[in-house]
């Protein structure tokens, strides 16, 4: 996988991970693939936007096909399982969403993000190597060297998509407040509030407000790639325990134990992070309901 090799065993292990955190990556231009460890806004992930925008299609395909068979009988699991998780999300936009007529947009729009982020953080827990093999097998057959070909499958364990999403929940919040509020209440309100309705208190209240909002937008994105990197990092960690035993399967030398530790830190921890994609997609959602709902409320 990386260029560099270990003796005759294979990538070393800081070349591995390395190698696995480099994104496929392209000019804006669209002038070809190039890969760089330094940050470059001419460059985007083309892996990051082609794996979230199939999990958004898929995600949204999912939904009108649940939509389109629901019945009014017994419904089947498929149909049971979408009931259960739209009744889950309008109970919560409810219960932050006063707006009966914001909550028509809000809800589906919540749905729509916990689907989407839960099947793109679902992408951990594919094996490590499969899609990167495959991809570096294509590149390689188009006459490429595939020691250089780079792919990351997990679009949320990439600060540029949670950052995406979380300044589209800004741009859903600026909007409410200027159709809750109307322009000038909303511009009244980002210099009367915190502090109060004094014109020498109009600079700072401004400044807190922009504070306010920014500091929302990046813990917003912030907190789920964190999750999404560090989850992403474990299971290189678990996988570069079944490569050694792979290269030293030798009980004598201990080989035969990095392969029950492999298995059994990979169960254990594939198990946990079920929880943990399930957990952050919630957690998400609910922030963008919060954030939606302040949008409603006067100060």
């Amino acid at each position: 996988m990386a260029a560099e090799q270990s003796g005759t065993q294979g990538p070393a292990a800081g070349d591995y991970i390395v190698h696995h955190l480099q994104h496929l990556q392209m000019n804006f231009s669209g002038q070809g693939v190039k890969q760089t460890s330094i940050v470059d806004f001419s460059l985007f992930n083309l892996d990051s936007l082609i794996y979230s925008v199939i999990l958004g299609v898929l995600g949204c395909f999912f939904l009108w096909r649940a939509a389109r068979k629901a019945t009014s009988g017994v419904p089947g699991r498929f149909q049971a399982a979408v009931e259960m998780l739209s009744e889950l999300v309008e109970t919560q936009a409810r219960g932050v969403v006063r707006n009966a007529n914001s909550r028509k947009l809000v809800a589906p729009l919540a749905l729509t993000v916990f689907v989407w982020i839960f099947l793109m953080n679902a992408m951990d827990m594919l094996p490590v190597d499969l899609l990167p093999e495959l991809w570096a097998f294509a590149y390689g057959a188009a006459g490429h060297d595939p020691a250089h070909a780079y792919m990351r499958v997990v679009p949320t364990a990439d600060l540029s998509t949670t950052l995406g999403l979380s300044i589209s929940v800004l741009l859903v919040c600026l909007a409410y407040n200027i159709k809750i509020k109307g322009p000038g209440g909303w511009a009244h309100e980002l210099v009367a509030a915190p502090f109060g309705d004094r014109v020498f208190l109009y600079p700072i209240n401004f400044l807190m407000q922009v504070i306010e909002y920014f500091a929302k937008t990046l813990s917003h994105g912030m907190r789920l790639f964190g999750n999404m990197f560090a989850g992403e990092l474990v299971f290189m960690l678990v996988a570069l325990l079944g490569g050694a035993w792979a290269w030293q399967f030798n009980p004598l030398q201990g080989g035969f134990y990095l392969g029950v530790g492999h298995i059994l830190a990979g169960t254990v921890w594939s198990i946990f992070h079920i929880l943990v994609i399930t957990l952050q997609a919630f957690i998400f959602m609910m922030l963008t309901l919060i954030y939606v709902g302040q949008a409603h409320d006067s100060h």
